[in-house]
């Protein structure tokens, strides 16, 4: 079919030289049509499939619009592949949802901004948004039934050619226009399979319908988002898991470590105080004993988890181990702290645990207080100088906080004997 293929591709050229077709994608559609010949060539196919490439060759403003259309989708899959690369690059949830904003305010013209709402739990919450200047906007709450929410229950695109005059922007627009400006506005789910993970909005200063590109280089870009944002959650379950107490839930020994090596740095910097208090629980091996570790287990859970809701927001509280608990608190010295465990010691005496037996379960408190620099300059320092502060008020002072007597300095360095195999 070599000869035919010639002629073919010689009356191609011919016509297409006849109507005017620009040069550049005159080539162009030659060498679409040369490859298509070829494969035909190969699969030795019929001769119908062979009327249909000289069909194609005779048919110059055929494959002028096939031209454009293979550029139309050549463009929009090298947008996808620019998305793929940019989301597929982070597992952190807020430079994944930064970049999806990012790359929607290209794909449409005239677009004034974007945001993102996780959806969990049937409730939305912020993820993020962006202006067309590129500066990340605060973005007020969705209204239960504006656009953002009813994408989420209908799991389908929603697109409002003009907001003015759309039902779902009635109450805005009723009240203060001015704040919303005009434009059109599209929200698109963000689905794996068929649960709802988000909603993206991006909305445009002009009014009237989205294009089918770009409607679909949305939803392409949303899929994407989803698929992004499923797998940044998963990794950060995965990191929730690596720093938190399997029984309270609590943050663990390793995040306690980072943090207070966090707090050190910070300190250092600044030049401000802060607070180490170790606490444990008096009363919990009696529980232990009495009805078991199963139960046990439960009552610690309970009650660690009631002493951290009656924390400040800044501070930092972990489990260290068995009955133990560190709470760290920033910017804080010696008197804040002591009257912060205070107020901890009043919250434990209104929780009570209902046994099996019918009979309540109260458990005390007793703690510790370190402060740097007053108390030590290093990390292991500042705990066992806290922890050396607990010990005492255990044996003397069961119930009450003891502030660190003085400086801790570093362990003695032990020297072990040469080991004899005999």
């Amino acid at each position: 079919m070599t000869e035919s293929r010639i002629d073919i591709l010689s009356e191609a050229r011919r016509s297409l030289e006849e109507i005017g077709i620009d040069p550049n994608d005159r080539h162009e559609l030659i060498r679409l049509l040369d490859i298509l010949l070829v494969a035909i060539e190969k699969a030795e196919v019929t001769t119908e499939s062979s009327a249909l490439a000289t069909s194609l060759a005779a048919s110059p403003v055929s494959s002028q619009a096939l031209l454009t259309f293979l550029k139309q989708q050549s463009a929009e899959l090298n947008t996808l592949r620019k998305l793929s690369l940019h989301l597929t690059s982070s597992l952190d949830m807020s430079t994944v949802l930064n970049a999806v904003v990012r790359e929607a305010m290209g794909i449409v013209q005239n677009a004034h901004n974007t945001h993102i709402f996780l959806y969990k739990n049937r409730k939305l919450e912020f993820g993020a948004a962006i202006q067309s200047d590129g500066t990340a906007t605060q973005v007020t709450m969705p209204r239960r039934n504006g656009l953002t929410y009813t994408v989420a229950r209908r799991a389908e695109i929603v697109a409002v050619e003009d907001m003015q005059t759309h039902p779902l922007f009635a109450p805005v627009y009723g009240s203060t226009p001015t704040t919303w400006g005009f434009g059109s506005i599209i929200g698109i789910p963000l689905k794996i399979d068929d649960n709802v993970v988000g909603v993206m909005n991006l909305a445009r200063t002009i009014s009237g319908p989205f294009s089918d590109s770009e409607t679909r280089l949305l939803s392409l870009l949303a899929d994407q988002a989803a698929l992004s944002i499923s797998n940044a959650s998963l990794h950060q379950e995965i990191q929730d898991k690596a720093y938190s107490d399997m029984l309270t839930g609590l943050p663990n020994r390793r995040a306690l470590d980072e943090r207070l090596e966090k707090e050190f740095s910070e300190a250092r910097r600044t030049g401000e105080p802060f607070s180490v208090v170790m606490m444990d629980l008096d009363g919990f091996k009696a529980v232990n004993d009495t009805y078991g570790h199963v139960l046990g287990d439960e009552v610690l859970r309970l009650f660690f988890n009631h002493i951290a809701e009656g924390i400040r927001a800044s501070d930092f509280l972990a489990r260290y181990g068995g009955d133990e608990l560190c709470l760290i608190m920033g910017q804080t010295n010696l008197q804040t702290a002591l009257a912060v465990a205070g107020k901890i010691t009043e919250n434990m005496k209104n929780f009570l645990f209902n046994a099996p037996d019918g009979k309540q379960i109260s458990l005390g408190l007793s703690g510790g207080v370190a402060v740097y620099p007053d108390n030590a300059s290093t990390a292991s320092d500042l705990l066992r100088a806290a922890d050396e502060a607990l010990y005492r008020a255990k044996r003397h002072e069961r119930g009450n906080f003891l502030a660190a007597k003085k400086l801790t300095g570093p362990l003695p360095s032990i020297t072990l004997p040469p080991f004899e195999n005999k």
